[in-house]
């Protein structure tokens, strides 16, 4: 998953945006794509978690050449949590998400959760 997918997710509850991204594996992968002085993404950059307004030129080689392994996102408004396994983010409402599976998935990433939402 690359960074800039964050910049069009939103919580599937309650459509909170943008969601808050956190990476425990990545990898580098070759880039052939050159520094852009505009940003790639239209509201948000996840890469440097600030908004696009506010920044300063854009590292959209650098943070292309980054895939995200595993990891997860949470809602900061429902405190929703949502896991990334093999590079694929899984957004699922609540009637879709298999608890116990969940269970396994936020113990091998060390987060603190009760059901489908996170621990604070």
């Amino acid at each position: 998953m690359k960074y800039k997918l964050v910049d069009i997710l939103a919580c599937p509850e309650c459509k909170n945006y943008p969601l808050e991204l956190h990476v425990e594996e990545a990898s580098n992968i070759k880039n052939k794509m050159q520094s852009n002085t505009k940003p790639e993404c239209e509201l948000f950059c996840s890469y440097l978690n600030k908004d696009v307004k506010s920044l300063n030129g854009a590292p959209c080689a650098e943070c292309n050449s980054i895939d995200i392994k595993k990891g997860y996102f949470v809602c900061n408004k429902c405190n929703r949590w949502y896991p990334i396994l093999d590079g694929i983010p899984e957004l699922l409402p609540d009637y879709m998400r298999d608890a116990k599976r969940e269970l396994e998935i936020s113990i091998s990433l060390g987060i603190k959760v009760k059901g489908t939402f996170i621990e604070r």
